[in-house]
Formats: structure tokens, C-alpha cells, sequence
């Protein structure tokens, strides 16, 4: 029996003396696990003379019992005493003022799309959506592309393993697969722009793989040149806010328009500026949509005419914001971004301010 007190005093005291949840533990461990002391006696009870087998047996019980709750006391304690010490150290003075918070911004190519949007959607326009990955059909097929078109070639275009439909996979190289998806899905007349990321194998200093486009489709009865020249210089006014921006229209060739056009901006060439100089700059491409087009999508060219175009997202928003070079835009770089970046506050109704 004094050997059964002196182990649970010194138990005690061990427990006692355990500052953190680790000593517990070692003191734990060394009397109650499987080679602890105590376990020692209760395995060597067996050994014991039958006339006091009993009697020690159920000291040891009680001295087991005792422990138990004795070691589970002190690992409540220790639990309590680091939490409180936690709660210290996390403590929230709320007298304090408020740390300024950064403001985010929103990056120039998402606001000149929203530009777009606002400025289009004003003149009855709506906005489509295609797919990234897309059929060789859509991408170059059903808008007058032939198969030897360089466009086609592995060295212009990503193209992936599979197939869909029985045709071949690709990353879109123009957002004009959105034209065909909605010809096909709605009936005209019809107006949409469809703003969106495109894919081609190219990059420079003024060429990137992964860059966007917005094309514009209309589609309606007697539809002239005259309503895509009006259409495309209010736009170009309202975007860049100059109400007397000089446009001009020069032919050109695309495979799904006929006639098509170039269409340039007045700007200075040696200060960049727009509106001004004397000088011309190409800004985007257009035109009337070609006869093939409309009969791939079940549409009489007869019945039916209407007008295309599309630009360089990137490229009208250097031109707007005064940007020097392609890459930052997609190198994450904080800093760019606070400088060109826009709040998000920012009308983008511009058209009511043109």
C-alpha cells in the first residue's frame, strides 16, 4: 500500500509540474500506457499470493481510477490555460481606426468590353457567347474559309487532338464563330456583338497567343453599306470620345464579307494623338456579309443582307488609354494595373456623354 500512495504523490506531482500539453502527455505515458508503472502492477497482480490477489487488485482499481481522472483534470486545465492564452494574444482593440483597405480595379481589357457592350447595346445590340474550344466548321468552314486558306495551317492555328461532330478541334482564332452560332439559332433580323478570348500561334512584342476580339453581326432586310459606316463611326466617336474623329473606309479583302473594308482613324503619327494629324491608322475590319455565309446557315441572300465587323480589344484599348506595349496586359503585375486600371464606379454608358 505505501508503494500505491507513493506512485499516485508522485503522479500528482508530475502532473502538476506539466506546463503544457506535451509534458502531460510524457507523464501519461509513463504511468498509465503500456509500459507505464502502474501497468507494470496491475500485469504483475497475477503473481501475486491468492489470499491477497483480491485486496490488492482492487486497490489497484481504484488507484487506476484515481489517476485517470486526476490525468484527464489536468489535460482539461492545460486545454483552458492555452485557449485563454490564444484569446490573449488574438485580441481585437476595436478602438482602433480602420486599416485602409486597397480599392480593387478593374483591368482595361474587362472595362473595354464593357464599353463595348454599352455603347452597341444602345444601338439595339445584344451579346453572344461562343466557345473557346471550338469545330474547324465554325472557326473557318461556314464563314467562306477554304481548306487552303494559310489560316488553316498547323503554324497559325492550335489545333487539338479529337474530334467533334466528326470534324476537327481548335482553340478559336476569331470570335466569329459566335456569328454562325446565332444565325443558326435565331431567326433575323438579329443584331449581337460577341466580345470574347481568342487563340492563335503568334507571339512578340506585339503579338500574343491568347488575346480578344469583338465582332458585331447584322443581319435584316435591305441592309447597305450605308448603315455599317453609320454604325461604325458613332461607335469609334462614343469609344474614344471624340466627337469629330475622322473615319475612313478603304477596300480590303475578307473571305466572309463581300464588299469588304479597312476601316482607319484620324491620328497624329508622331504624338500618337487621335483625331488629329493628318495621318491614318487601321483600326478594324468590316463589311458586307458574304452570299456563302448566309446559305451555310439556311438563309436566302435574297431575302436577306446584313454587315460584319471586328477588332482587336487590345488594340483599341492601347489606343484609348495610351498603352505602349502588349505584354503587361497579361503579366499580372500590380502596379500596371493600379495605373491603368479603372474603379469600379466608372460609368461605362459612354454613349450618353459622347
Amino acid at each position: 500500500m505505501d508503494e500505491l500512495t507513493k506512485l499516485s504523490q508522485e503522479t500528482q506531482a508530475a502532473l502538476d509540474a506539466a506546463a503544457d500539453l506535451r509534458a502531460w502527455d510524457a507523464v501519461r505515458v509513463a504511468v498509465l500506457g503500456r509500459s507505464g508503472s502502474l501497468t507494470a502492477l496491475l500485469k504483475a497482480l497475477g503473481k501475486a499470493p491468492p489470499d491477497e490477489r483480491r485486496a490488492r487488485g482492487a486497490a489497484l482499481n481504484r488507484l487506476k481510477d484515481e489517476l485517470t481522472d486526476a490525468v484527464e483534470a489536468r489535460r482539461r486545465a492545460l486545454e483552458e490555460a492555452a485557449l485563454h492564452a490564444r484569446l490573449a494574444a488574438e485580441r481585437l482593440d476595436v478602438t482602433l481606426p480602420p486599416r485602409p483597405q486597397p480599392q480593387g480595379l478593374i483591368h482595361p481589357i474587362s472595362r473595354t468590353m464593357e464599353e463595348m457592350a454599352a455603347i452597341f447595346g444602345a444601338m439595339g445590340f445584344s451579346v453572344g457567347e461562343g466557345l473557346d474550344i471550338q469545330t474547324d466548321w465554325y472557326n473557318f468552314g461556314a464563314l467562306n474559309i477554304p481548306a487552303h486558306h494559310p489560316a488553316r495551317a498547323d503554324h497559325d492555328t492550335f489545333y487539338l487532338p479529337g474530334e467533334r461532330d466528326g470534324r476537327p478541334l481548335l482553340l478559336r482564332t476569331q470570335t466569329s464563330d459566335v456569328q454562325i452560332i446565332t444565325l443558326l439559332a435565331q431567326e433575323p433580323p438579329l443584331r449581337v456583338i460577341a466580345p470574347g478570348r481568342t487563340y492563335r500561334a503568334d507571339h512578340d512584342a506585339t503579338h500574343s497567343p491568347m488575346f480578344h476580339q469583338c465582332e458585331g453581326l447584322v443581319i435584316d432586310r435591305d441592309i447597305t453599306l450605308g448603315h455599317l459606316k453609320g454604325c461604325l463611326i458613332d461607335f469609334l466617336r462614343a469609344f474614344f470620345g471624340i466627337a469629330d474623329l475622322p473615319v475612313r473606309f478603304r477596300a480590303s479583302y475578307f473571305p466572309f464579307t463581300e464588299p469588304s473594308m479597312e476601316v482607319d482613324i484620324g491620328w497624329n503619327r508622331r504624338t500618337g494623338e487621335l483625331g488629329a494629324g493628318g495621318d491614318w491608322l487601321e483600326i478594324l475590319g468590316s463589311g458586307m456579309v458574304h452570299a456563302r455565309v448566309l446559305a451555310n446557315c439556311g438563309l436566302d441572300a435574297r431575302e436577306w443582307q446584313g454587315f460584319a465587323f471586328g477588332m482587336g480589344v487590345e488594340r483599341v484599348t492601347m489606343l484609348k488609354h495610351g498603352i505602349p506595349d502588349l505584354r503587361p496586359f497579361f503579366e499580372s503585375d500590380l502596379r500596371w494595373l493600379r495605373h491603368y486600371g479603372s474603379s469600379p464606379l466608372m460609368p461605362t454608358m459612354l454613349h450618353e456623354r459622347a
